[in-house]
């Protein structure tokens, strides 16, 4: 679970709380990425990465999220040295892994076992959602260079499913090599196939304030706390 970040984008000021504690209808958004991967039961140990100042002094309520289950790690300057550090600590044992972001609160149970589905094949799953808007690509004046045909293009969302050699290996090699934006990156680096599932367009990515409010009315119309 990577929530080592700080939420700027989302307007989070100066020593500030990250923006993965603010509460969403009175629940905090990390609890609310946890819970559906505590109650689904094939997930077991939970390693949930945080700042390295809240790291040092894990909130009761971050491992209250599911009892004798949460692993604590620090995370990096980056998402990718997030992830990593988790991995470092994740206990020996499980063979698939699922890296899901804290900022995408409202994860269902069917979308995990989607990954898991492909994920225990021994490939790459990623969740991903077809495209509905026209895609244009642009050159460094701002011009239309072409427009990107959309029929075989997905956005990508977490949990990303992974055998954990795989991933270990691909964070290993990835060392000294330019960043990547998701896990299945590096993997599609080392020349592993990476497949497609079905995501969720409820699996929104909390970013700015005003994904919030959207989360907020997410919650409500789910009948959420």
């Amino acid at each position: 679970m990577v929530a080592g970040g700080r939420g700027v984008r989302a307007g989070a000021a100066e020593g500030a709380e990250p923006k993965q504690f603010r509460p969403i209808r009175g629940v905090r958004m990390l609890c609310r990425a946890i819970a559906p991967f505590a109650a689904h039961p094939r997930v077991g140990p939970i390693v949930v990465v945080l700042p390295p100042e809240h790291a040092a002094q894990p909130p009761a309520w971050v491992l209250e999220s599911a009892p004798g289950r949460i692993v604590v790690a620090a995370g990096g300057e980056t998402r990718q040295e997030s992830v990593a550090s988790g991995l470092v600590a994740l206990p020996p044992g499980p063979a698939v892994v699922l890296v899901h972001d804290a900022a995408r609160p409202f994860v269902d149970a069917a979308l995990v076992d989607r990954v898991l589905a492909v994920a225990d094949l021994g490939a790459v799953a990623v969740p991903g959602l077809p495209l509905a808007d026209t895609v244009k690509e642009t050159d460094a004046a701002g011009l239309v260079a072409r427009t990107v045909p959309r029929e075989r293009m997905v956005v990508v969302q977490t949990p990303q499913g992974f055998p954990r050699s795989t991933l270990e290996t691909a964070h290993q090699r990835s060392r000294g090599e330019a960043l990547a934006t998701d896990d299945a990156a590096l993997c599609e680096r080392l020349g592993t196939a990476v497949r497609v599932v079905a995501g969720s367009s409820r699996n929104i990515k909390v970013t700015t304030p005003e994904d919030f409010a959207v989360a907020e009315a997410l919650a409500a119309l789910a009948g959420d706390v």
